[in-house]
């Protein structure tokens, strides 16, 4: 490479893709390919790959589809993949278990919804979006013979998670082992220059490179970017685990989850989720640290802006007023849901009423709130998870941050 390519626009671009991430494989090819790019006038491809396992995009997303977003911004080519044909597998990163397989209607239903979300942060009429079922089915079996050939089991193993579940003994279906060459023969069926992604897909992507050497491409350059905690603060967001922050949320749910992080958390949200400055970042940082900025203060700050990008600045300003008039004024809020439930009986247990009201989706996760004390009923707080209540009334029932009025009739 000649110095001399390498120009204060290169430079700057370079620092501007680089800010965020967590690993690069490598910072000397991408000089190569932005100088490339210069030089002939062609856009970099740049691909990020999401499967529609459920059906909506949280924030721990939205970080590498901002990072899209800035490439666009440069005017780089994003390749934005649902993966709707590996959404049937699912990807077993991280994953101790073998997952359970989402039916050809759930996929398509949830594809559906990512395509609609992600208009909130790319600008779409400049993305490319792909589903990886366009070529994925139309391999036939010998097809896929010849991908499986490209990869041993023992490279397969280096995988953090399958290696532990090879050493204790727990099952991993072949059909699991197909996903990382299906996810990198994704680059090379869009012919990727860079692909994107958490650092819990280095593995995948490094396949990408792989198989790209194989069909005879230059191999993808990595950029990988940290994992967002849920609202638990201990694990990744995500929707199986019930700890996530979903981009269309309704502006007082997605207050009222921002403002149940806790504090150490939340310094993390505002670097990562591109809602303030550098400069803003530490000035928040410092005034925490010399107590002129109270900790809940700053976390309502936070939600607001969440809100704010998502839904817009009144629905920001909306969601905190009416959060601080139910929860710090202790009111209740004056629109709540109403729902009649009929059943038999002269009473039904709780859990039941929760699930059959739509309140949870289930009864164990009805009994999950109850034992996490996230549940009021008439304002008196449910410590036992086989409460029952009586028919022909009306409950009010208050679970995290949500109302219920619920009349349980008797058929």
């Amino acid at each position: 490479m000649d110095p001399k390519e390498l120009t204060p626009d290169i430079l700057k671009t370079l620092e501007i893709i680089k800010e965020g991430t967590v690993d690069i494989i490598s910072e000397e090819d991408v000089i190569k390919k932005l100088i490339e790019s210069k030089k002939s006038g062609k856009p970099l491809r740049v691909k990020l790959g999401c499967d529609p396992s459920a059906p909506d995009l949280h924030l721990g997303h939205t970080i590498p589809l901002l990072k899209l977003r800035q490439f666009q911004d440069l005017g780089h080519q994003v390749v934005f993949i649902i993966g709707d044909y590996t959404a049937m597998i699912g990807d077993p990163s991280g994953k101790s278990q073998t997952r359970k397989a989402l039916s050809k209607e759930e996929v398509q239903k949830n594809a559906e919804t990512y395509k609609k979300q992600v208009t909130k942060i790319l600008d779409m009429s400049k993305a490319e979006v792909r589903y990886n079922g366009e070529w994925l089915s139309k391999l036939t079996f010998e097809d896929t013979l010849k991908l499986a050939s490209k990869y041993t089991v023992a490279r397969m193993l280096e995988r953090d998670d399958f290696d532990k579940r090879f050493k204790n003994n727990i099952p991993i279906s072949v059909h699991e082992f197909l996903y990382p060459l299906m996810q990198g023969y994704d680059s090379v069926a869009v012919e990727a220059d860079i692909e994107i992604g958490g650092t819990d897909q280095t593995f995948n992507l490094l396949v990408g490179r792989d198989l790209q050497r194989e069909y005879g491409q230059q191999p993808q350059i990595i950029m990988t970017f940290p994992l967002l905690e849920g609202t638990d603060g201990v694990q990744k967001m995500s929707k199986s685990l019930g700890n996530y922050i979903g981009i269309s949320d309704p502006p007082k749910d997605m207050f009222g989850k921002v403002m149940s992080i806790s504090d150490d958390l939340m310094l993390r949200y505002f670097k990562l989720l591109d809602i303030v400055t550098k400069d803003e970042l530490q000035e928040i940082k410092t005034g925490i640290e010399n107590g002129t900025l109270h900790p809940r203060d700053t976390k309502a700050k936070l939600g607001r802006l969440i809100v704010s990008k998502y839904h817009g600045a009144e629905a920001g300003a909306e969601a905190e007023a009416e959060f601080n008039r139910q929860f710090r004024d202790k009111k209740v809020p004056d629109e709540i849901p109403q729902v009649t439930i009929k059943v038999e009986g002269d009473s039904i247990g709780l859990l039941k009423v929760m699930s059959l009201a739509s309140i949870c989706k289930s009864n164990s996760e009805a009994r999950r709130m109850v034992v996490q004390k996230a549940v009021e009923i008439d304002g008196i707080k449910v410590d036992d998870d086989k409460l029952d209540v009586s028919t022909n009334k009306e409950y009010l029932i208050h679970v995290g941050r949500r109302y219920f009025k619920v009349m349980v009739e008797k058929i």
